[in-house]
């Protein structure tokens, strides 16, 4: 048997990663001013972010079915038994259920999987499920390594202004401080497939502190070895500061990658955004645990 991986842009895969693990990509879409653009192929996220600087309209489309159907009829011929496709909530996009219904129709029994998530805190596990499938594993035990790395993952993210999640239709919860948006600096995460309100903050500066924080927390109270990510839109340096001191802090030294939202999830929140996304290993202690001197 040979099971191959669907996923969106939206998890943000280094292209390295797509082409080790034959991990199939489909692009959503971003319409600037107008004009649609096929994300990942001729649009930049600092477009984006100028587009949105500008006040330029800026929406975003899922794939339709029949790019999935195509997609799915394209792996089948090239030998693939069975699919996994893995995309980001239902709760913030129609792409999970294009999938679907392309599913419906596939030459070749596809598993959808809703992440209920987003970026890297969805592309570790698609690269845990494509291990998995180059392993020999079968599509059901591929699909339950996907959901095994999902369930402990997260993402938490500071943005410099809620406004573009309110006109994106994006904000959910965390329409309960537009009120004081001026004066506060809010802490998302996205929990249950949703972008919910954690804390808040009054500068940039003690925002990014707290998400660093706590993700310390998340990690050690999880006693687990972890992969993180540093997700930024238009915020290289202060990402990369993140990415620094999470080196040091996270037990283990483990590898921090930093990676530009891209336009379709950067349209919805807007330049100087800087998520961290979390996603644990099981069955992979925290070297602190291992030594015994995990606080």
């Amino acid at each position: 048997m040979t099971t191959r991986i669907v996923t969106d842009s939206t998890a943000y895969l280094p292209a390295a990663d797509v082409e080790r693990h034959g991990i199939e990509v489909v692009p959503l879409h971003v319409v600037v001013g107008g004009r649609d653009h096929v994300e990942g192929h001729d649009i930049t996220s600092q477009e984006v972010a100028a587009a949105l600087r500008e006040y330029t309209i800026v929406t975003t489309s899922r794939p339709t079915p029949q790019v999935f159907a195509d997609t799915y009829e394209r792996l089948a011929a090239d030998g693939a038994d069975a699919i996994v496709s893995v995309h980001l909530s239902s709760q913030m996009s129609g792409t999970l259920e294009a999938a679907r219904i392309a599913a419906a129709e596939a030459p070749v029994p596809v598993e959808v999987v809703d992440s209920e998530t987003i970026g890297m805190a969805m592309g570790f596990a698609v690269v845990a499920g494509a291990e998995a499938a180059r392993g020999g594993a079968d599509a059901t035990a591929v699909a339950a390594a996907v959901r095994e790395r999902l369930e402990p993952s997260g993402v938490l993210f500071y943005v410099d202004t809620l406004e573009h999640l309110r006109r994106g239709g994006r904000i959910g919860a965390a329409s309960a401080l537009l009120g004081s948006a001026l004066a506060i600096k809010p802490i998302l995460a996205v929990r249950g497939g949703r972008i919910v309100p954690v804390e808040k903050v009054r500068t940039s500066a003690r925002a990014v502190a707290r998400i660093e924080a706590m993700v310390l927390e998340h990690v050690r109270a999880g006693g687990l070895a972890v992969d993180l990510a540093v997700h930024h839109l238009d915020a290289a340096e202060r990402a990369d500061q993140i990415a620094a001191h999470l080196r040091t802090q996270v037990p283990g030294s483990p590898q921090v990658l930093v990676v530009e939202l891209g336009a379709v999830v950067g349209a919805h929140v807007g330049p100087g955004t800087v998520a961290i996304a979390v996603s644990p290993r099981p069955g992979e202690p925290l070297p602190e645990a291992e030594e015994g001197a995990r606080p």
